[in-house]
């Protein structure tokens, strides 16, 4: 997973992703939890939102706010994000495998790409 916060479509996109790498930073599994909350209720982006996800991660919400706001989640989120433009990313999601960017919906470019390997591997 890498961060490509498209801020032209969703406003909020480089907020969510900088809470989403600060609870990474506490736990990976938090990271995740965190993301899968985001998803769950796209209507509800703020900051009460994310301290809640937070809460149900069970982070300490005094060290996500600091880093969320913090240089190095800052750089993570951005140095991701430069490195999407680098590949040829233009929208999210964007799946690779191998270095190659895989085209179509990323579950169906992923079956394809085990259907390849495993034919060849035959």
């Amino acid at each position: 997973m890498r961060h490509f916060p498209v801020a032209s479509k969703r406003p909020r996109a480089q907020a969510l992703h900088l809470a989403a790498e600060a609870a990474a930073a506490q736990r990976e599994d938090a990271f995740w939890l965190l993301w899968d909350g985001l998803l769950a209720d796209r209507g509800r982006q703020d900051d009460p939102h994310l301290w809640e996800l937070a809460k149900q991660a069970n982070l300490d919400l005094d060290r996500f706010e600091t880093d969320r706001r913090g240089p190095e989640v800052a750089a993570r989120v951005k140095r991701d994000l430069h490195s999407g433009i680098r590949a040829g990313v233009v929208g999210t999601p964007a799946v690779f495998a191998a270095g190659v960017q895989l085209d179509g919906e990323p579950l169906d470019a992923l079956s394809a790409c085990a259907t390849l390997r495993a034919s060849r591997e035959i």
